[in-house]
């Protein structure tokens, strides 16, 4: 019998304002060259700057491919280092996105928690990925910034009960190559991958 592989879900974001080509897909189809691997089914989408669209289209990747974890990734004009996001936000939402829209609540679910945790240890991923050996620094944030990014996430993890994460990267060339992101978007993937993996054999060890 065949085993079965391991899906994984891993998102960009469209162009926006001044990013015309939005370092974030770059970095993921960079990534989606290097590969997770034979026992992964990675599966990348390119998500356009919209709310609703967000809001729409993170259930329907859900059902569609049911990931072990979904993988956000954004561009941050301030990020100087690939930043691991802890968490995301449900309210502040005021900023107007490529439809000029933005939520009449500025809230993403109506009466969920403010802040919301990825079940994955930020923390640990961003030390072990710094620990691979790349060209390239790593940091952990506790605010995604309150604008597509942090919405996104916030609606990813209420909707996956917290096994996402979303990581942001600095714009092509401030500093890093398209490469670069690549490599490190695929190392924190499977720092994420092993780290489920531990967890899941240490519950089934518990059980047996």
């Amino acid at each position: 019998m065949e085993e079965q592989k391991i899906a994984v879900v891993v998102t960009g974001f469209g162009p926006f304002g001044e990013h015309t080509v939005n370092a974030s897909w770059v970095a993921v189809q960079e990534m989606e060259k290097l590969g997770l691997g034979e026992e992964v089914d990675l599966n990348i989408y390119e998500i356009p700057v919209e709310y609703e669209t967000v809001q729409r289209l993170i259930p329907a990747l859900r059902k569609k491919h049911k990931p072990k974890v979904i993988v956000h990734v954004g561009v941050s004009g301030m990020a100087t280092a690939i930043t691991l996001e802890k968490c995301g936000h449900n309210t502040g939402y005021q900023g107007l996105d490529n439809c000029e829209f933005c939520p009449g609540t500025q809230c993403c679910v109506e009466g969920g928690p403010e802040c919301l945790h990825s079940i994955i240890d930020i923390d640990t991923v961003c030390k072990r990925a710094a620990a691979a050996g790349l060209d390239v620094q790593f940091t952990v944030s506790t605010d995604a910034g309150r604008y597509l990014c942090d919405f996104t996430y916030y609606t990813s993890l209420y909707q996956s009960h917290g096994r996402s994460v979303f990581i942001h990267v600095p714009p092509l060339g401030k500093p890093y190559t398209a490469v670069q992101l690549g490599q490190a978007i695929q190392t924190i993937i499977r720092v994420i991958l092993d780290m489920l993996e531990q967890s899941e054999d240490h519950l089934n060890c518990g059980h047996s």
